[in-house]
């Protein structure tokens, strides 16, 4: 692990470079969509984004409020990010291994219970309650008996994701079936439609909305869980990345660690948040 600290000569430049790029990839989007309320938020973005830039710059290296261990300035934050970038693709490689797998166990056991569930009156009635009182518990919680009990870390590591993943889902799933429309299923009634079509082409097109807005939730959770479970027992990942600087009081690194994992948050959910 490198604990160098890059040169600081060429920061300002690659903080400007990169800012600059950014902000002439959004303004051609939006050019190229003829969309002009979307170019003139990308302004507003932009504008906030340049000011709090600024104030930090001025705050960091013009004035000595800050500690500089604690705060390093924006420039020199860039530059170690480009630094880092090798290490830190390296352990974005190691978290979604670990992310995907707990994530697409929820979404293929989530989505056809909830169907089910959700189709069968009686049976929502008896589960529904206890969504209510299972969903909210902080799968966080469960974390320490994850790591005791399963084999190996990284099957407990999917487990919490898993869990913090499946709720969401199965809960906004459930939600939309029972709330589908009753004259849609009434005309699938009227035309002999089997239960099998009547769940997989008819209630779960008319529930997507609600999956959609269930998958997006479970994967910021998703986040969140392997951030934080990464941080307790692994020894890659994104999340081990900012633990194991933090230990060593590298707090530029943990800085850096913080903004990538935002980035790849927003990257991830990108499409879905539009």
């Amino acid at each position: 692990m490198n604990l160098s600290r890059p040169e600081e000569g060429v920061n300002a430049w690659y903080y400007i470079g990169l800012v600059l790029i950014l902000e002439i990839f959004y303004i051609l989007n939006a050019v190229l969509k003829k969309d002009d309320e979307k170019l003139q938020t990308i302004g507003d973005v932009i504008a906030i984004v340049y000011g709090i830039l600024i104030i930090w710059e001025i705050f960091t290296t013009k004035t000595d409020l800050a500690d500089k261990l604690l705060f390093p300035s924006p420039s020199y934050i860039l530059s170690l990010l480009i630094s880092e970038l090798p290490e830190l693709l390296k352990g974005t490689v190691s978290s979604f291994q670990l992310l995907f797998a707990g994530y697409f166990l929820a979404l293929a056991l989530a989505i056809p219970l909830a169907l089910v569930i959700g189709w069968k009156k009686r049976l929502y009635k008896a589960v529904n309650p206890l969504t209510k009182v299972l969903g909210p518990i902080p799968p966080i919680v469960y974390i320490p008996y994850a790591i005791a009990i399963l084999p190996t870390f990284k099957a407990a590591s999917i487990f919490i994701i898993f869990i913090g993943a499946f709720w969401p889902v199965f809960i906004n799933t459930l939600n939309g079936v029972f709330n589908v429309d009753k004259r849609i299923i009434d005309s699938a009634k009227a035309l002999s439609v089997s239960e099998g079509s009547m769940l997989f082409q008819v209630i779960l097109p008319a529930t997507l909305p609600s999956i959609i807005s269930g998958a997006t939730v479970g994967l910021v959770m998703s986040f969140i869980l392997l951030t934080a479970a990464e941080m307790i027992g692994a020894t890659s990942g994104l999340g081990w990345y900012v633990k194991y600087f933090s230990d060593f009081a590298d707090y530029p690194r943990v800085i850096v660690g913080i903004i990538f994992i935002g980035v790849v948050v927003t990257g991830v959910t990108f499409y879905q948040i539009k």
